[in-house]
């Protein structure tokens, strides 16, 4: 297919699948990373998770720099930075540092959840997660990347300043999106797990935008949102792959974190009836699931009906083959220029 279509972005979290080395996830990522690159994806963005057994994300600017060596025109990002576990002048110097070693290539999506539990977020030094304390740290680093200058006491990110890396808010509730459009940010939200309240949230940004504000990033609401993705030759075969997904959310929903397990026959018969409803439904909101020109079919249908500027879209499988199999064959039927500059 060539129809133009809105651009079409990636998202990892560096999955471990079961047996496999932890070393093997990151090169599995690695080698993602250089075919999303040649397919024509736009972005590909990193979450930060830590404490986890299941994702390898928790130094997503460690990652970035390493995806930034094995990658040519991508747009790398944090999906995002979780800001209360980190200091702004922190998160300008680390970004600031990857667009001054790799050029203008990055994006700082920033978000207010832990990323992980209360113990680790303890750890982390956990900041306060007040809606007002969270704008002033955004302010701050928008203003540390910016035209060299410093906060008070001359603090400055160094490197960092002038560098200007584009910074997006994220999130899953109306929360972030009163941050987004109060400061002018472009807005990501999480409707790949968190699918609730994505109507409320989207209304609030667009109503509630201020292209004047002094940190604003972009003329008018500019909106990604996040899907689930799992493409393969029959809808039979997608539906079976997408049951590690399935298996993964019950896991994360009960605390019985791990790696990614194969795919199973059916969920009934390895999960108790009673947690069933944790596992969602392969075709359910912001879950598309099935061969090419149906996941496309109705993932159009979802990008006209939220008025979306872009698709950040997360694919768990096993097996990594299947994994890169489906980002392919999504590139292909979404119509995306693999020889296009980004």
């Amino acid at each position: 297919m060539s129809t133009l279509r809105i651009p079409l972005s990636a998202l990892d979290l560096v999955p471990l699948s079961d047996g496999m080395s932890r070393p093997d996830a990151f090169e599995q990522s690695r080698i993602l990373a250089g075919e999303l690159d040649r397919s024509g994806y736009h972005r590909l963005w990193v979450a930060e998770h830590h404490g986890s057994t299941t994702f390898m994300a928790s130094a997503t600017s460690v990652i970035l720099a390493d995806l930034a060596r094995h990658t040519e025109r991508i747009r790398l990002g944090s999906g995002g930075v979780m800001l209360p576990n980190h200091a702004p002048l922190m998160v300008a110097e680390y970004y600031g540092t990857l667009a001054t070693l790799y050029g203008d290539r990055f994006d700082l999506g920033i978000g207010r959840a832990p990323g992980t539990d209360p113990m680790t977020a303890a750890a982390l030094r956990r900041g306060n997660p007040d809606l007002n304390t969270f704008a002033t740290d955004v302010v701050d680093i928008i203003d540390l990347l910016g035209t060299p200058r410093s906060l008070p006491g001359g603090v400055r990110a160094i490197p960092g300043e002038g560098t200007n890396v584009p910074v997006w808010m994220l999130g899953s509730s109306t929360g972030g999106a009163q941050v987004a459009a109060a400061l002018g940010l472009p807005y990501s939200f999480a409707s790949h797990f968190a699918p609730q309240q994505i109507n409320e949230a989207l209304a609030l940004y667009r109503e509630h935008f201020d292209a004047s504000a002094r940190t604003a990033q972009v003329s008018r609401p500019t909106v990604m949102a996040g899907v689930n993705v799992l493409i393969a030759d029959t809808h039979a075969e997608a539906e079976r792959l997408f049951t590690t997904a399935q298996l993964m959310r019950v896991h994360l929903r009960t605390g019985t974190l791990g790696p990614l397990l194969p795919p199973v026959d059916d969920l009934a018969s390895v999960i108790p009836s009673e947690l069933l409803q944790f596992a969602g439904r392969p075709n359910g909101q912001a879950s598309f699931v099935g061969t090419a020109d149906d996941v496309v079919e109705r993932l159009e249908g979802f990008v006209a009906h939220h008025e979306l500027d872009e698709l950040i879209v997360t694919t768990y499988t096993y097996d990594p083959v299947p994994r890169r199999e489906s980002y392919a064959a999504l590139a292909q039927a979404w119509g995306l220029d693999a020889t296009a500059q980004h």
